[in-house]
């Protein structure tokens, strides 16, 4: 796209495959400038967010954006012989910090997820804690409890998110018909795990609930107006289980942004939203 920045392309190997992951250069005038690593949407290429690291390059902030385990330039493909789920998605966060340890030391960091990508890194915070981590951002991202969804809506949610599991199920990976990209199951087996119970599951026998409310990362969540994934309540519903993290609570409107929103075209009309970010992180201590 005309006037954004290219980025390199690197990999970051896992069990199983790797990971593509793609920097931006540094904002133009700075250096040590804070550094976000975005984890994009269910079934989202790392690609779709390049007018997102424009704005945020403009704002000041070093980028990066890493595809989800299965999607855009990381591998595998997902198959009936991937098991994976949000633990190891989580894990994968872990890794691409850990890859990029040398250019992120001495430097703020924030992790930016868009909806699944946020419950990834929210999940890591809460799995390995916040040593690499100065803070955290979430667009877009709820819990997609079916109680939490305004009016009669919900009543749809539970059929829809239970019919897309036992569809995963039966036929050992998901499709991608009409929703998120094609899926391995355990990711689609725990994704709709939280729509039913408004809960995360287990992750290695571990008590996932219990280790969010020991998060202790500042948070960021903002909620977008005509989202039709992750209402406003659906963020707020995971808000709540922040127990123990200074969670700073903003709607992304339609009259900010000067443009009509939804789950995923905000990234297109972007801007106030990155100003508001790079504030954030120029509000972390200096490590």
């Amino acid at each position: 796209m005309s006037g954004e920045p290219e980025y390199a392309q690197e990999f970051v190997d896992v069990d199983g495959g790797r990971l593509g992951v793609q920097v931006y250069p540094e904002p133009t005038g700075t250096t040590g400038a804070p550094v976000v690593v975005i984890w994009p949407a269910m079934g989202v290429r790392a690609r779709y967010y390049r007018p997102f690291a424009a704005e945020l390059r403009a704002a000041g902030l070093a980028v990066i954006v890493a595809d989800l385990r299965g999607t855009g330039t990381s591998t595998p493909a997902p198959s009936r012989a991937d098991r994976y789920g949000y633990a190891e998605l989580a894990d994968d966060v872990g890794a691409v910090l850990a890859a990029l340890k040398p250019r992120l030391d001495g430097r703020a960091r924030l992790l930016l997820g868009h909806s699944l990508g946020g419950q990834a890194a929210l999940l890591h915070l809460a799995r390995h804690g916040d040593a690499e981590v100065d803070g955290l951002a979430l667009v877009a991202v709820g819990v997609p409890y079916w109680r939490s969804y305004p009016g009669p809506r919900g009543v749809g949610v539970l059929p829809y998110t239970q019919g897309i599991a036992a569809t995963a199920a039966l036929l050992g990976v998901w499709p991608g018909w009409g929703f998120g990209g094609r899926q391995a199951r355990g990711v689609i087996r725990d994704w709709a795990y939280t729509a039913r119970t408004g809960r995360f599951p287990r992750l290695d026998g571990s008590d996932t609930e219990a280790a969010l409310r020991a998060v202790r990362t500042p948070v960021l969540a903002v909620s977008v107006d005509d989202d039709q994934y992750t209402p406003h309540d659906t963020m707020d519903h995971l808000c709540a289980k922040l127990g123990g993290a200074p969670v700073t609570r903003e709607r992304y409107t339609v009259a900010e942004a000067g443009a009509p929103l939804d789950h995923f075209t905000w990234v297109r009309a972007s801007a106030p939203l990155a100003r508001r970010i790079a504030t954030l992180a120029g509000d972390l201590p200096p490590r």
